[in-house]
Protein backbone atom coordinates (compact mmCIF):
# COMPACT_ATOMS: atom_id res chain seq x y z
CA UNK A 1 0.00 0.00 0.00
CA UNK A 2 1.03 3.75 -0.67
CA UNK A 3 -0.39 6.39 1.02
CA UNK A 4 -0.83 10.33 0.52
CA UNK A 5 -1.09 12.52 3.22
CA UNK A 6 -1.38 16.50 3.90
CA UNK A 7 0.18 17.58 7.34
CA UNK A 8 -0.94 20.70 8.90
CA UNK A 9 2.26 22.32 10.16
CA UNK A 10 2.62 24.71 13.33
CA UNK A 11 2.28 27.25 11.46
CA UNK A 12 -1.04 26.47 10.02
CA UNK A 13 0.35 25.65 6.54
CA UNK A 14 -0.36 22.53 4.90
CA UNK A 15 2.31 20.12 2.91
CA UNK A 16 1.59 17.34 1.15
CA UNK A 17 3.52 13.79 0.70
CA UNK A 18 3.45 10.40 -0.51
CA UNK A 19 4.75 7.19 1.29
CA UNK A 20 4.13 3.67 1.64
CA UNK A 21 4.61 3.66 5.68
CA UNK A 22 2.46 6.37 7.22
CA UNK A 23 3.35 5.62 10.71
CA UNK A 24 6.68 5.58 10.41
CA UNK A 25 6.58 8.37 8.03
CA UNK A 26 4.80 10.80 10.64
CA UNK A 27 7.64 9.42 13.14
CA UNK A 28 10.14 10.64 10.55
CA UNK A 29 8.62 14.27 9.87
CA UNK A 30 7.80 14.43 14.47
CA UNK A 31 11.56 13.58 14.60
CA UNK A 32 12.64 16.81 12.11
CA UNK A 33 14.25 14.38 9.63
CA UNK A 34 11.46 14.59 7.37
CA UNK A 35 11.14 17.26 4.35
CA UNK A 36 13.35 20.29 4.91
CA UNK A 37 9.70 22.09 4.55
CA UNK A 38 8.18 21.02 7.64
CA UNK A 39 11.64 20.90 10.19
CA UNK A 40 10.98 24.19 10.77
CA UNK A 41 7.22 23.93 11.16
CA UNK A 42 6.77 21.17 13.89
CA UNK A 43 5.33 19.62 15.17
CA UNK A 44 3.31 18.64 12.57
CA UNK A 45 -0.12 16.44 12.28
CA UNK A 46 -1.94 14.05 9.51
CA UNK A 47 -4.77 15.68 8.66
CA UNK A 48 -5.48 14.18 5.73
CA UNK A 49 -4.75 10.16 4.27
CA UNK A 50 -6.04 8.22 1.28
CA UNK A 51 -4.69 4.67 0.74
CA UNK A 52 -3.58 3.36 -3.21
CA UNK A 53 -2.86 0.22 -4.08
CA UNK A 54 0.84 1.13 -5.78
CA UNK A 55 3.16 4.03 -6.17
CA UNK A 56 2.28 5.36 -9.48
CA UNK A 57 -1.07 5.94 -8.67
CA UNK A 58 -0.31 7.74 -5.36
CA UNK A 59 2.65 10.15 -6.98
CA UNK A 60 -0.32 10.80 -9.75
CA UNK A 61 -2.53 11.77 -6.51
CA UNK A 62 0.23 13.51 -4.56
CA UNK A 63 1.01 15.68 -7.69
CA UNK A 64 -2.95 16.85 -8.04
CA UNK A 65 -3.23 17.60 -4.58
CA UNK A 66 -0.01 20.08 -4.50
CA UNK A 67 -1.99 21.48 -7.24
CA UNK A 68 -4.58 22.36 -5.41
CA UNK A 69 -5.20 26.03 -4.08
CA UNK A 70 -5.59 25.58 -0.29
CA UNK A 71 -8.90 26.82 0.09
CA UNK A 72 -9.88 23.78 -2.25
CA UNK A 73 -7.14 21.26 -0.22
CA UNK A 74 -9.12 22.49 3.29
CA UNK A 75 -12.57 21.75 1.38
CA UNK A 76 -10.91 18.30 0.43
CA UNK A 77 -9.40 17.50 3.93
CA UNK A 78 -12.86 18.72 5.49
CA UNK A 79 -14.69 16.31 3.31
CA UNK A 80 -13.00 13.49 4.46
CA UNK A 81 -13.85 14.42 8.05
CA UNK A 82 -17.79 13.87 6.98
Amino acid sequence: MCYVYILECSDKTLYTGWTNNIDNRLRTHLSGRGAKYTRGRLPVKIVYCEKFDNKSEALKREYRIKRLTREDKIKLILSQHK
